[in-house]
């Protein structure tokens, strides 16, 4: 059904429409901008104050398709998979990206001109080439910005050599004797702390899912690229928890044949079912081939043109720190490739960090299907050395050393644990390894992570830009009428069920009766869930206007006949047909065509 409800939006061919492909009608960044600022998606936030570079509002109708898109996300990574959702604080404490790594790596490139001053990201300088900074080391940035003789773009001065800087936002919290702390970056680690939480709640068993929807904030050396670029950002990430030694997937087959288009290495492009990424090593595993394709599949249904979207591949020398296998979903926009969504494999890096930073045991336990006999090393702790020291604390100090994993006391004169909140430091007198030949029914491992990670804001102006078009005013209208501005009509193609407001109910003339009908019909539409608007205002075809340029699918006109055969039209937005329905009738059709079940030629 999505599939027949996109090929609706193509409109009658006589009529001169365009999204970007049209060089006499070329969409860009200013044109999307323009509207969505217009028409209550997008504001520069502070704008009264001279306005604040990576931050923006989103305004009345922006609010309400943002939330379409987490609520779409929640139904396809939460609600269908074996996941559950979560929420951690935005500040966190500076030892935990200590752990994480982010404290070290988390780092762009920057330079500044002498001159007056401004900052500028290595890599947008270098944006208009065909050259990927991030497979460059910082000596080779250096050398192709003096190659090229980049200069800055706000007063021609001379640049300064690049240099990393840290993305974090760093903060104090609390007073009098303040603790470091940073704001996140990713929710990822409020996820990773929790493991053990987690994992009691899922019944010690793996795989499952964690996922988290909140704000992440990154301290951009100078955002300029709209919504695609900001400080404070809203991500929805995905944590799911698997066991490595498992190389199958049991929900692949289910996705198997969905083609996806792939970018394994520069200037390289395959389509290829996930079977034969599979075959032909593109992808390293079925898991990994799983979340590409349902990624895929919920772009599609989010309404973005699969014509204009493929996964490409990190190469080594630009992995993340905490990856070893990452594939980007980008979509093709104004500013070229977009990366949209980031899924990687973080393998047992987070986990492993903090366990070693904290002593904790963040583990699974891995029953084996039948019981096998072998010699083993287990950790002996003697209690006789242990009571001087820890006291009344010594059973405690015991049950966690014995869960203790061997790796982490081997060759250790100390090992740190912490006992009632506190750090407790354990001698080696006080245990040692030993073999033994035992029955063992399972083992404890250190689940791998694989992280679907999902700019919000990006795919919300990729969806803008894809589902935006150009065209000669269509002949429902108004004579005179031109759309709101100029002679271009502007439409915005957007899925019934991602569209803001889903339908727009006017009474032809706001007087006779015709406008109290119009106010009826939309409480009861609100009272069924639907979200409409109510305008009386202008020429009929001018409301028309409106509605499709924020991409409402379906209007409702109240006109004399309704006093009569209490019914009223329907229009269409994308075919421009109208059809008449019985008023009693009207809720339960509107619900069927938003939700996909009908379409409007089947009225």
């Amino acid at each position: 059904m999505v599939e027949e409800t996109r090929k609706r939006r193509e409109f009658n061919s006589n009529q001169k429409c365009n999204n970007g492909n049209d060089p006499e009608l070329k969409v860009d960044a200013s044109k999307i901008l323009s509207m969505a600022k217009r028409r209550g998606f997008l504001w520069p936030s502070y704008e009264i104050y001279g306005g604040l570079s990576g931050f923006y509002d989103y305004g009345p109708i922006g609010s309400i398709l943002r939330e379409n898109l987490i609520s779409l996300w929640r139904e396809y990574f939460v609600y269908n998979e074996r996941c559950v959702e979560i929420v951690t604080p935005d500040i966190t404490p500076e030892e935990i990206f200590i752990a994480s790594g982010h404290v070290d790596e988390f780092k762009d490139f920057m330079v500044q001109c002498k001159k007056c001053k401004t900052a500028f990201r290595a890599e947008y300088l270098l944006a208009h080439m065909d050259i990927n900074p991030d497979n460059l080391s910082l000596e080779e940035l250096k050398n192709t910005l003096q190659e090229n003789k980049i200069i800055c773009l706000d007063c021609k001065g001379e640049l300064s050599a690049p240099e990393p800087v840290n993305l974090m936002f760093e903060t104090k919290i609390g007073l009098g004797n303040p603790r470091h702390g940073y704001l996140r970056p990713e929710t990822a680690q409020g996820i990773f702390v929790n493991f053990q939480q987690l994992y009691r709640y899922f019944r010690d068993k793996l795989p499952f899912g964690v996922a988290q929807i909140g704000r992440g904030f990154r301290n951009e050396i100078s955002p300029r690229q709209g919504i695609t670029r900001l400080r404070e950002m809203t991500l929805a990430e995905l944590e799911y928890f698997f066991n490595p030694r498992v190389e199958s997937f049991d929900k692949f087959e289910q996705i198997s044949n969905e083609e996806v288009l792939f970018v394994p290495e520069p200037n390289k492009e395959l389509k290829l079912t996930l079977s034969e990424a599979l075959k032909q090593e593109v992808i390293n595993s079925e898991i990994m081939a799983y979340f590409i394709g349902v990624t895929q599949r919920f772009l599609k249904k989010v309404g973005l043109d699969l014509n204009k979207i493929r996964f490409r591949k990190h190469q080594p020398n630009e992995m993340a720190h905490y990856a070893n296998e990452c594939w980007d979903a980008e979509a093709l926009t104004s500013y070229n490739w977009l990366e949209i969504i980031g899924i990687a494999n973080r393998s047992a890096y987070d986990l492993k960090a903090h366990i070693k930073n904290t002593k904790q045991e963040l583990t699974a336990y891995i029953p084996y299907d039948q019981p096998v006999e072998r010699d083993v090393e287990v950790i002996k702790v003697d209690m006789k050395a242990l009571g001087p020291i820890f006291k009344g604390n010594s059973g405690k100090v015991k049950a966690v050393m014995e869960d203790l994993l061997v790796e982490q006391i081997r060759g250790k004169e100390t090992i740190k644990i912490i006992i009632n909140g506190a750090e407790v430091e354990v001698p080696n007198t006080c245990f040692k390894l030993e073999t033994v030949h035992e029955k063992v029914s399972g083992e404890r491992i250190i689940p791998n992570v694989l992280e679907p990670s999902f700019g919000i804001d990006r795919i919300f102006y990729s969806l803008l830009e894809h589902s935006y078009y150009e065209c000669e005013p269509p002949a429902d209208l108004d004579g005179d009428n031109k759309g709101e501005e100029g002679e271009i009509y502007r439409v915005l193609k957007l899925l019934p069920w991602i569209a803001p407001i889903k339908v727009g109910v006017f009474p032809l003339m706001p007087k006779d009766g015709l406008d109290e009908i119009a106010r009826q019909i939309n409480i009861k539409l609100r009272e069924h869930d639907i979200h409409t608007y109510h305008d009386e205002s202008g020429s009929i075809g001018r409301r028309y206007a409106r509605m499709d340029e924020i991409g409402t699918p379906f209007c409702v006109t109240v006109d004399y006949d309704s006093k009569t055969d209490q019914a009223v039209t329907i229009r269409d937005r994308d075919t421009h047909d109208q059809v008449r329905v019985k008023i009693k009738e009207l809720a339960k059709v509107l619900e069927e065509l938003i939700m996909g079940k009908k379409l409007f030629n089947e009225l």
